[in-house]
């Protein structure tokens, strides 16, 4: 079933791409952009740039995974774990971030100018898909803007002007909220297709960007309506190799999928980021591997002081060595050992999972009453009952209890928690960086015994964009040390 899902959309995704970024000139707006199977076309190509090797699930993800507090870079991403910057050889790594990121935005512009323009669909599709070609533009500027601060924005209005100054971090963030929340209003219920964006894909985006953003009630509350929906749960678990039910190469999807980035074993189609967690000689991914992050499990704090009854640890990471002593672990998360090609990981890359908006609502709760809560308690339990093999909704032995902590201690107890939960999904650094340069910087010293550069927070502008967008001043749009 998955197989056939993607063996049809890779059609639709590569050939629309292909016209779209080659020869944009060559579509005929009047010709094809008037049914709904053709706007649907249209759409997909602004999810091939997410899905793309060099883009977040795999070489913009492994960036993000050298910079965290339980593992290190290795070979080229080794400079990274440095946290003072990028270098020579991952600058142009970021550089084709921001391509595939722009890319995506275009194509999702051209859906939001074409659609409603078009003959033979109905007002219902147009809303549909305009709504979905603004949830991914909303999420484009996302990472846009967490990783490279305020940038150019380009919209359906600006198609067709290379030349757009640098917004301010604050536009960006209005672009963003107003077109989730449209996406919220006009995206169904259910997916038409699995990987689809829906309403509640933009419910938990707009959830993390207010979260993102301290705006602590309204991110609550956000995560609060996908909880009191009834439509997601965590998939149980009772042994640690249970977990492949949520992150297996074979799962087509399950209770706790919100939104992901859908992979299969086809080369170039899979999740590329996998490659980087495993050695050839673990087996545990069918080209092999680039063991380009690991651990190590008698010096590295968040390893050495995680509880071995939590399952998430065996799971997560698997001894084995690297050259670099018999301590050194690698993250097994994501394994396939079918793959056919190191880009053909049939593992899905998450973007949401349930478990994400517990944690989320957990800490907000909490932030924005000034004290943990027993409804945020109770999040948060859920998650980590579940981490133990536990019933997720059923009080048990591991249970937090709310007398124990107070707002600052409960919020660490999260962010600790989410730590755990999201290994390996490209998210920790921008956790880290949501709390502020001071927290930041305290938890990766504690870690790993590096200090941040301010040079570190924020990716170069390219160039190339530089160059040839002359809105744009070199001396004084440049982020700061490059």
């Amino acid at each position: 079933m998955k197989k056939i899902f993607f063996l049809l959309s890779t059609v639709f995704l590569m050939s629309c791409e292909d016209v779209l970024k080659e020869a944009p000139k060559a579509v005929a707006v009047e010709t094809f952009y008037n049914t709904a199977a053709e706007v649907e076309t249209a759409v997909n190509a602004a999810y091939q740039e997410l899905r793309a090797t060099n883009g977040i699930s795999g070489q913009l993800g492994a960036q993000v995974e050298a910079y965290t507090d339980y593992s290190y870079g290795r070979g080229s991403y080794q400079v990274l774990s440095d946290f003072q910057g990028l270098n020579s050889t991952n600058i142009p790594r970021t550089d084709d971030g921001w391509r595939l990121f722009y890319l995506s935005i275009r194509n999702a512009n051209l859906v939001i100018q074409n659609a409603p323009k078009g003959k033979n669909i109905s007002q219902a599709d147009v809303a549909k898909y305009v709504a979905e070609a603004k949830f991914l533009r909303a999420y484009n500027y996302f990472w846009l803007v967490r990783n490279w601060g305020g940038v150019p924005i380009r919209t359906e209005a600006t198609l067709n002007e290379p030349n757009v100054k640098r917004g301010t971090v604050d536009e960006v963030y209005t672009l963003i909220i107003a077109d989730l929340k449209e996406a919220e209003t006009n995206l169904p219920d259910k997916p038409a297709q699995v990987g689809r964006a829906t309403k509640w894909a933009a419910k938990a985006a707009l959830a993390e960007v207010y979260f993102t953003r301290n705006q602590y009630a309204e991110a609550r509350d956000k995560a609060d309506e996908i909880i009191k929906s009834g439509q997601f749960s965590l998939v149980p678990v009772t042994v640690a190799a249970d977990f492949d039910k949520v992150f297996g190469p074979t799962i087509v999807t399950s209770p706790e999928e919100i939104f992901y980035l859908k992979m299969t074993r086809q080369n170039n189609q899979g999740m590329y980021l996998a490659m980087f967690a495993h050695h050839p000689g673990t087996r545990l991914h069918g080209a092999g591997g680039f063991f380009a992050h690991y651990t190590d499990s008698q010096t590295n704090p968040v390893y050495k002081n995680w509880d071995n009854n939590d399952l998430r640890k065996s799971y997560n990471w698997i001894n084995w060595n690297i050259g670099l002593g018999n301590n050194s672990m690698l993250c097994k998360k994501f394994s396939d050992a079918l793959a056919p090609t190191s880009t053909a990981a049939g593992n899905d890359f998450p973007i949401y999972r349930y478990s994400d908006v517990l944690l989320m609502y957990a800490e907000a709760a909490c932030r924005a009453s000034n004290g943990p809560t027993a409804a945020a308690l109770e999040a948060l339990n859920q998650v980590h009952r579940r981490a133990y093999g536990k019933s997720a909704t059923a009080p048990s032995t591991v249970d937090f209890k709310l007398a124990d902590y107070t707002a600052e201690t409960f919020n660490d107890l999260v962010l600790q928690e989410r730590g755990y939960e999201t290994q390996y999904e490209a998210k920790r650094w921008l956790d880290l960086k949501r709390l502020g340069t001071a927290k930041l910087k305290q938890i990766i010293k504690a870690a790993t015994g590096k200090d941040v550069a301010d040079k570190h927070l924020f990716w170069p502008i390219p160039v190339g964009e530089l160059n040839f967008n002359t809105a744009l001043d070199p001396s004084k749009d440049q982020n700061l040390g490059y």
